[in-house]
This record gives structure tokens, C-alpha cells and sequence, in this order.
């Protein structure tokens, strides 16, 4: 089973500790930030599936960090705030700078990990019918369909599985373990698997087309982007 990661920015730190051990019981793999500057420098190092965030930190809002994401950052990571504020403006607020799901304290242990894992089906596609593109690469998940400037590429399962993720993360890029553990989860796969599965991507995505796509970043990773 892939491991999921959720990024928590609370400045509460006793309800993080909670939060976060609640969360790692239910299969969650859990980075805590306590101030925007530490979430911002998380986020640029791993790609997360969730980001959960409290509004009022100790060097800004939340609203700031989700309105970083968004314009700045380009990430489509879900966003799910918790907060005390509970009135209308402030939710209007939070949908507004670009936030997912709005969660108001105290709230459910339980609820919260539903919505996690709602949010996380969705942004996955699987239960989205959106579209992926990159440059002249369309994927759609719903469909388990792929084309790039028009002509259908068939994939196997494992290869259409990477290339969703690289897509999904794009343009950040994936470490070789990152890349494993949401492939294989727990399990090791073959020695050289994963070199394979790339190989054989570039060969069938990138090697037909003038511009490539799949770039190798050493000593780092994978990504999918126009730019090297």
C-alpha cells in the first residue's frame, strides 16, 4: 500500500504532537512545521499529498501560505485549514487564497483523516475526471487514457502509474525513493526495476517527440517539465 504525506503547519504544538500521532496510526506519513518559513522550505523539498494549515502562525497567516502555493508556486496541493474561525468571511477568505476543505476546531480526529483521504482520492483522480497537461502530453486518469500532440501512447499499468505521479508533481522534482515508495509501497520491488519502468517511459513518451519531457535531475531525482 503507498504511503500518503501530509505536511501540518500549527504553531499549537501539543495539538500537532496529537494530530500527527493520530494521523501516522491511520497510515499517514506526517512532516510538522510550526511557522510559514518552515512549511515554505518543506514544501519545496517533498511533494505532499495533503497540506493541512492553521491560519494564525507566528509569521503570518495561513491565507499567505495557500495564496504562496497558488500564484507563486504553482501547486495544486490540497489544502485543508483548521482553524477557530468559524464565520462566513473567513471561510470565503480561505476559499478564496485557494484552500480545499475548511475544518473548524475543536473537530472529530476521525472526520479529519475522511477528509484527508477525500481530498486525496480527488487530487489522485480518483474520483476526478480533470485532465493532466504538460506541454503537448495530456493524461486523464478517469479514462486511463494518454496522448501527446494527438497520437494515443499505451502504457503499461506500472509506467502509466509513474508517469501520473511525475505528472501530478510537476514541475518538482521526485526522488528515486519518493518515486519507489508510492510505486511499491513497503514492498521492494526487483533490483532495477525502477531504472527500467524510466527507460522504457522515455523510450515511449519522449524519444518519438522533438522535445523532451522526462529530464533527470542528478544527484536528486525525476520530474516532468518543459524546462531540464
Amino acid at each position: 500500500m503507498s504511503k500518503h504525506f501530509v505536511l501540518m503547519v500549527e504553531d499549537h504544538y501539543e495539538l500537532a504532537s496529537t494530530l500527527c500521532e493520530f494521523l501516522e496510526e491511520h497510515d499517514f506519513v506526517v512532516d510538522h512545521a510550526r511557522n510559514l518559513d518552515a512549511a515554505r522550505h518543506l514544501l519545496k523539498q517533498r511533494p505532499y499529498h495533503v497540506l493541512l494549515l492553521d491560519i494564525n502562525l507566528p509569521d503570518g497567516s495561513g491565507y499567505e501560505l495557500c495564496e504562496w502555493l497558488r500564484n507563486q508556486q504553482g501547486m495544486d496541493i490540497p489544502v485543508l485549514m483548521l482553524t477557530a474561525r468559524d464565520t462566513l468571511d473567513d471561510k470565503l477568505k480561505g476559499f478564496k487564497s485557494g484552500t480545499d476543505d475548511y475544518l473548524v476546531k475543536p473537530f472529530d480526529f476521525n472526520e479529519l483523516v475522511m477528509r484527508v483521504r477525500a481530498l486525496i482520492k480527488r487530487s489522485l483522480g480518483e474520483v476526478s475526471n480533470s485532465q493532466i497537461k504538460i506541454h503537448d502530453l495530456v493524461l486523464d486518469p478517469a479514462r486511463q487514457h494518454l496522448s501527446r500532440s494527438g497520437q494515443v501512447i499505451e502504457l503499461p499499468p506500472i509506467q502509466f502509474k509513474l508517469l501520473k505521479l511525475l505528472m501530478r508533481n510537476s514541475p518538482k522534482v521526485m526522488t528515486k525513493q519518493e518515486i519507489m515508495m508510492e510505486l511499491w509501497g513497503d514492498e521492494e520491488p526487483e533490483s532495477d526495476a525502477l531504472r527500467s519502468h524510466i527507460y522504457n517511459l522515455r523510450k515511449t513518451v519522449d524519444k518519438p517527440f522533438e522535445q523532451k519531457l522526462i529530464h533527470t535531475v542528478s544527484g536528486v531525482g525525476l520530474k516532468i517539465s518543459l524546462e531540464p
